[in-house]
């Protein structure tokens, strides 16, 4: 049976919404991030591990992690090599995570937004479904054949970037604005907010990687 792990990193958390994703009773392992660690600590939620340089968290919460919990922390030096995030998702492939999901990577910050959904690549690449999520985006990424249900989808628009190089031989279909053999480049604003047509929409294409955000108003 799959591990489906939380991450709370230390970008923008709407409290109501990201206590619903982590009381969902699937949850295996909660893994708090500097910053993202006080909605933990407000809220009587025990991570089951923490992370960071703390460098952003309210250090009467770090001390008390340090001092009067068994929770394992990995502190590293804020000079460092990786992200926070990063490192606690390398942590939760380790662990065995088979779904990642990852909590407070938006926000104001938009180096760190980038940051963030580079990060994904990494178990992307392992197999592992990761995403990044808020109230109003769910953020993945897919490498071929995809289908997207409107039952399934997480609001009405979808976007679709490539992450690196040229994707050759793109396809949309079911969608409000099909393709059909497109070259996705990085370099223009085609695929912004397209819409599910009918009941779904399947995107398709034989090499690359495509970031796929699925996003709503509110």
């Amino acid at each position: 049976m799959g591990k489906r792990m939380v991450i709370v990193s230390g970008g923008e958390l709407d409290e109501k919404f990201a206590l619903a994703v982590l009381r969902e009773s699937v949850t295996n392992c909660v893994i708090g991030v500097d910053k993202g660690m006080e909605l933990l600590y407000w809220n009587g939620i025990v991570p089951s591990y923490i992370v960071g340089d703390f460098d952003s968290v309210d250090q009467k919460i770090a001390n008390y992690y340090r001092d009067e919990t068994s929770v394992p922390i990995r502190e590293y030096n804020p000079v460092k090599d990786a992200s926070d995030t990063e490192i606690a998702v390398r942590l939760a492939m380790t662990l065995g995570c088979s779904e990642l999901i990852i909590l407070g990577a938006t926000g104001g910050r938009i180096d760190h937004l980038w940051a963030n959904v580079q990060t994904l690549t990494i178990p992307f690449r392992a197999g592992i479904d990761a995403k990044i999520l808020d109230p109003r985006n769910r953020i993945r990424l897919i490498g071929g054949k995809t289908v997207l249900k409107k039952s399934e989808a997480y609001g009405p628009y979808f976007s679709l970037f490539p992450l690196g190089n040229e994707v050759y031989g793109f396809n949309i279909e079911g969608a409000k604005y099909p393709l059909r053999n497109h070259t996705l480049t990085p370099y223009d604003s085609l695929c912004v907010s397209n819409q599910i047509a009918g009941d779904e929409v399947t995107i398709d294409f034989s090499a690359g990687t495509v970031i796929l955000m699925e996003t709503r108003d509110r």
